[in-house]
């Protein structure tokens, strides 16, 4: 690209409707009050009440007619994740723009509501279940997007199938790799499908790189280790990208007309941490299509939720 890409490059969002998970704070907050500034009517998919309403008030204050509001949605617990969706699809015939970019990182050994790892349970599942869930409304959107944020750390990830759920063994950067990988391989999976199925829908990732956000703040405050914590907020003031910064890859996956379904979108600077948005490759692991087809597949299983793509013309491809 000729010059660095910025949000005032996005085009006009007037009309679009979004849903970003995680939007209350960090990326997903920066990513939909550049969207609502826009013009977008940007929902916030967000886990409290408190902080929703918050975000929604911050993203006002900028924008103050701004079409802006939040629901609630814990992707840790897919009753909530199947509430969500069923409020959505009965609310509107159409989705134009998923951001699938909440999620947690290296965090104490937990479970999710329905007993899987948290990690992989609220960055892979929950996404993988809302994106089936509201596969009909992006269907029915030309030109449709949805766009899933992943990580540096998926370069390390392997997905361990005979321990997903980290009960023969925990390691929290190695099980935060695996559901940073386990996002990349569902983005392209998801666009191979897409492509077979004939959709006019399109499946972007992206990356952040390493941004100032309170994602490395969380695994610290699980564990009660304050100093952590603290350690973890004065490392982000001194090496981060703001996170405004972090969000343009997520922005330009999702708006820019020169994206392509399966980019991986990441900051230009050494080493990816860093920079202004370009497509880039992930490792050669999240490219092989029978890995990310028995992750499908398994993802069906423990979700329950299979994606309602005519079968015939995905078999044919």
């Amino acid at each position: 690209m000729a010059q660095h890409w910025t949000i005032d490059a996005i085009p006009d969002q007037k009309g679009k409707l979004v849903v970003i998970t995680g939007a209350n704070s960090g990326i997903g907050f920066e990513a939909a009050k550049a969207l609502a500034g826009k013009g977008a009517h940007v929902i916030l998919a967000v886990r409290s009440d408190t902080k929703g309403q918050a975000a929604v008030e911050k993203i006002r204050a900028a924008y103050p007619r701004a079409q802006v509001e939040f629901d609630i949605l814990d992707l840790a617990d897919l009753a909530s994740v199947r509430s969500f969706a069923e409020r959505f699809v009965s609310r509107y015939a159409a989705l134009p723009l998923l951001i699938n970019n909440a999620g947690v990182m290296a965090t104490p050994y937990r479970r999710t509501a329905d007993g899987f790892e948290l990690q992989f349970g609220t960055n892979h599942l929950g996404h993988f279940a809302l994106t089936g869930l509201l596969l009909p409304v992006i269907l029915a959107a030309p030109g449709a997007r949805v766009v899933t944020v992943s990580s540096m750390a998926h370069s390390f990830g392997q997905i361990n199938f005979d321990n997903l759920d980290g009960s023969k063994g925990y390691q929290r950067w190695m099980a935060y790799s695996q559901s940073k990988l386990a996002n990349l391989l569902f983005a392209y999976e998801l666009q191979r499908r897409f492509a077979s199925a004939g959709a006019g829908a399109i499946s972007l990732a992206c990356h952040p790189g390493y941004a100032d956000t309170e994602l490395q703040k969380v695994g610290p405050r699980m564990d009660g280790f304050a100093l952590g914590e603290l350690m973890s907020g004065m490392l982000n003031r001194v090496f981060a990208q703001s996170a405004a910064m972090g969000a343009l890859p997520t922005l330009y996956a999702a708006t820019a007309p020169e994206a392509h379904g399966g980019d991986f979108i990441g900051p230009d600077g050494l080493g990816g941490a860093r920079g202004y948005p370009v497509p880039q490759r992930s490792n050669a692991r999240s490219y092989d299509p029978a890995l990310a087809r028995r992750l499908w597949e398994v993802s069906e299983r423990l979700t329950g939720v299979r994606y309602a793509f005519p079968a015939a013309v995905y078999a044919a491809d």
